[in-house]
């Protein structure tokens, strides 16, 4: 999952508007797919348009950041106190891990704590692991050198029985969870899977070709990720909050995107990795089709675009229109909980599926969305 914080601008980028006059001083270019254009920021995509899907027909309830992006990563609206899950918590909690001992949901880049993109409800070891920087590896893997094996096996050892009366007495969720987080850090500590988290092992030519813009280094390690079996990966992609100089912001933003995710549908593909990986490109809303006082684009959850590709979705086709100006959706509406249907849907996740949260409850991945069936 490709998230573009801040809000992209789709008549700037994968819905745009020739005949509008404030489209912006970007050529509109072909694709190798007749009927489908996109901006000129996306020569590199244009040429493997055959191998996406372009929704042109998003819309949200939500016009804030925060509230849009809790949203589009958990299907639901913001509502008291109940925290929901994120889609890669919702994915681990139903299908389980495919790699035993690495995390099933990892966050590369953005913050710790992106709204909605948590465990919310569900256990706390569906909480996704974070990665501040795709360079750094994965910190804190090495036992202190003072400590050898046999010497950390004792400590544990020690602490379990220390803390046994007290899971006795009080067999909650929260108590098991913090006693998870000691099993799940050991284990992946041993595991023989770690060197996936290790990009200077790829050779230099891969670094090139996706580039070596936070977003290029954050899709390879994804990659690697995905290869030995973590379920979801989230790569978070910021800047989009054009509310000043939009035009002067557009090619330093979309031509790290452009790289990077023309690489990985190129990698996963000649890793035979496509067809069984559902590549995601998201943003919490769209940009108003008229300029600002200061050049720049507002807020507009009226209409947006979203990317899919892999996973069973038919490339080479765009769903749903907006008007001449890019105001608002004119044809084949999709919601955000629709969206996230869809999602699930290629997952293969039981939409019908009702989870309860610890106040009884019922909630559903993407509550009550209906996937785009006419994407596969």
């Amino acid at each position: 999952y490709v998230y573009l914080n801040g809000g992209m601008s789709h008549i700037d980028t994968f819905d745009p508007k020739p005949d509008w006059a404030e489209q912006g001083p970007v050529d509109i270019i072909d694709t190798n797919v007749n009927g489908i254009r996109v901006s000129g920021y996306f020569p590199n995509l244009a040429r493997r348009m055959d191998k996406i899907a372009i929704i042109r027909s998003m819309h949200s309830t939500q016009g804030a950041h925060e509230q849009g992006t809790y949203y589009m990563h958990t299907g639901y609206e913001q509502r008291g106190t109940i925290k929901h899950p994120g889609l890669g918590a919702w994915l681990c909690n139903m299908s389980g891990k495919t790699n035993t001992t690495l995390p099933g949901n990892i966050r590369i880049g953005g913050s710790n704590n992106t709204p909605g993109a948590g465990a919310g409800f569900l256990d706390a070891k569906f909480q996704p692991l974070h990665l501040a920087n795709p360079g750094s590896g994965l910190p804190h893997i090495q036992l202190h050198h003072s400590v050898d094996e046999i010497e950390m096996r004792e400590r544990l050892a020690l602490a379990e029985m220390m803390d046994l009366s007290f899971h006795q007495q009080y067999p909650s969720k929260a108590v098991r969870a913090y006693k998870d987080v000691y099993s799940d850090a050991i284990t992946l500590m041993n595991s023989k899977d770690l060197v996936a988290f290790d990009l200077s092992k790829e050779p230099g030519m891969m670094h090139q070709l996706y580039g070596n813009s936070q977003l290029g280094q954050g899709a390879l390690l994804a990659r690697r990720l995905v290869e030995p079996g973590v379920r979801y990966v989230e790569v978070n992609h910021g800047g989009w909050d054009t509310h000043n100089d939009n035009h002067d912001l557009m090619p330093g933003l979309t031509n790290p995107v452009d790289i990077a995710l023309s690489a990985l549908i190129d990698d996963l593909h000649y890793r035979g990795l496509l067809d069984e990986t559902l590549v995601v490109v998201g943003t919490e809303f769209g940009r108003t089709p008229e300029l600002n006082s200061n050049n720049g684009r507002n807020h507009h959850p009226n209409a947006f675009s979203c990317l899919l590709a892999g996973g069973g979705i038919k490339g080479g086709q765009f769903y749903g229109a907006t008007d001449e100006r890019g105001q608002s959706v004119i044809e084949n509406s999709v919601s955000v909980p629709d969206f996230n249907a869809t999602i699930a849907h290629a997952l293969g996740l039981p939409l019908d599926k009702i989870i309860y949260s610890p106040t009884g409850r019922p909630f559903r991945v993407a509550d009550n969305g209906k996937p785009v069936t006419a994407l596969f």
